[in-house]
């Protein structure tokens, strides 16, 4: 029920719109008892200054105490809301038209009853209320017998005990039946308003909403075909942009569980092929060894040697199987980094020609080095790129026919410093040529070179740590052409 914003959004303004219904009832409350006792006060400034001139109160410039007994005993009777002291200049109470039980002070403040005198504008001023030690209403005053020779003061409480009890009565339940009201009404309407607000503000997540449901019903596999951008063009607040973000977010998702699934399926492929290239050197090396020992007593020593040959052939192959599976894996990891210093590219490409020159002789192949000498300065890994170069001239050599021609060519593009390793052998299909580099890829040997080794795909991902770059094409004349590309500079920190 809680889990929807829109719902904790409404059950929010619900509660706040609430507590400010209660306060507005209280404040409203207070308020209005306050302008009711500020009215109140200004209506009956003069109340106790006329009650003293009409009923003659004062008599020859002394106050007649019949005549104010008997103001007394008539309040008492036709309004009981007011009542009638008679205080002295110390605030003493002498007399009053109330009941003498329900008085509770000897005495008021004077301070409210000076302030009144001195600004009778003032509203509203508090006084003390006799009947109360702690409560205080509003009054009217006045000096007796008279303002220039005070003896007292008349004293009237404008808000009785008895008015209390009546507005008390006859208000309680008009002011609750109001009250109430007026907080259902506001609160109905302020909800309303709020719920429609919400509503077209939680309508664009509700619609964002369904598209992360929908893209994960999908299994993540696929982009969105509805996207946010189609929706919203154009970015104009938080949500649009987290609605852009999942555009984004999704498209990557998507590219990224497909390019696992391919690793996934090139894992699987490459488990299936390691394991035929380990079995087929490994049975034939167990094949020899075995017959080896089970005939040795038949088998001439030359027989013999030959049987061990080529088993040390096949345990060689097997070795080096082994340690290009693990430099492969060591460099796909990042475990193997390179280390790139500036160095002559062309003296490095000169060793390793030199280094060939008797295998190619013992081919019959004649290895020749020409182009540029004065190449830019290479800013890459030596050993690393030496293990390229060794790569390339060995697969040449490898695949040439007797009494064919290897070239390898120095040379730069736009400073860019280049090595061309050209064979005149019988190529590579051209259903080959993507995938070439990728390992244990096998293609049609018919025609072609092929290759079920890991030589390129290790000079792929070397050349590719140090930022250069290896590429393969035929040759119009026959034969197969690698280009090596190598950094001139280092790369700048970012």
């Amino acid at each position: 029920m809680l889990k929807t914003l829109y719902t904790r959004l409404s059950l929010g303004l619900f509660v706040l719109l609430l507590a400010i219904g209660l306060l507005y009832t209280v404040i409203s409350l207070y308020t209005l008892r306050e302008y009711s006792a500020s009215v109140n006060q200004a209506l009956h400034r003069d109340l106790a200054e006329n009650l003293v001139n009409d009923q003659h109160l004062v008599r020859d410039g002394q106050l007649d105490r019949s005549a104010l007994e008997a103001l007394f005993a008539l309040y008492m009777t036709i309004n009981p809301s007011l009542e009638i002291y008679l205080l002295d200049l110390e605030g003493t109470i002498r007399s009053y038209s109330a009941d003498p039980a329900q008085i509770n002070r000897e005495r008021v403040s004077l301070a409210p009853i000076h302030r009144l005198l001195e600004d009778p504008s003032h509203y509203p001023v508090l006084g003390d209320d006799p009947r109360s030690q702690a409560r205080q209403k509003v009054f009217s005053v006045t000096p007796v017998p008279s303002a220039d020779a005070p003896e007292g003061y008349l004293y009237v409480v404008l808000r009785g005990e008895e008015y209390d009890a009546a507005d008390q009565v006859a208000r309680s339940a008009q002011r609750l039946t109001m009250g109430m009201w007026a907080l259902l009404v506001s609160l109905a309407v302020a909800m309303m308003a709020g719920l429609t607000l919400f509503r077209l503000l939680t309508r664009r997540l509700r619609a964002l909403t369904r598209l992360v449901a929908d893209f994960e019903s999908s299994g993540m596999r696929q982009t969105p075909t509805a996207t946010w951008r189609d929706k919203r063009p154009v970015v104009r607040d938080e949500i649009d942009y987290l609605g852009v973000a999942f555009d984004d977010m999704a498209t990557r998702i998507a590219s990224q569980i497909e390019q696992l699934t391919e690793k996934d399926a090139q894992r699987r492929q490459l488990v299936a092929q390691v394991s035929h290239d380990l079995r087929t050197p490994l049975a034939s090396m167990q094949g020899y060894i075995e017959s080896l020992k089970l005939r040795r007593d038949r088998l001439s020593p030359d027989e013999q040697d030959r049987f061990l040959d080529i088993a040390l052939k096949e345990g060689r192959r097997l070795s080096r199987l082994v340690d290009e599976l693990f430099e492969l894996a060591a460099l796909e990891a990042r475990e193997k980094q390179p280390m790139p210093e500036p160095f002559p590219l062309a003296e490095l490409v000169n060793d390793v020609v030199q280094k060939h020159s008797q295998a190619a002789q013992e081919r019959a192949l004649t290895l020749t080095l020409s182009g540029d000498p004065a190449l830019p300065t290479t800013y890459a890994d030596l050993a690393m790129t030496e293990r390229v170069l060794d790569n390339l001239i060995s697969n040449a050599i490898a695949y040439s026919p007797a009494g064919g021609n290897i070239k390898v060519i120095v040379g730069h593009t736009d400073g860019q410093p280049e090595v061309h390793v050209q064979d005149n052998g019988p190529g590579i299909a051209p259903k080959d040529l993507p995938h070439i580099f990728e390992p244990f890829y096998r293609g049609d040997v018919s025609g072609s070179t092929g290759h079920a080794g890991l030589g390129l795909a290790i000079a792929r991902r070397i050349m590719t740590l140090q930022g250069g770059d290896i590429q393969v094409t035929n040759l119009t004349t026959g034969g197969a052409s690698f280009c090596l590309r190598l950094p001139a500079h280092s790369p700048r920190k970012a």
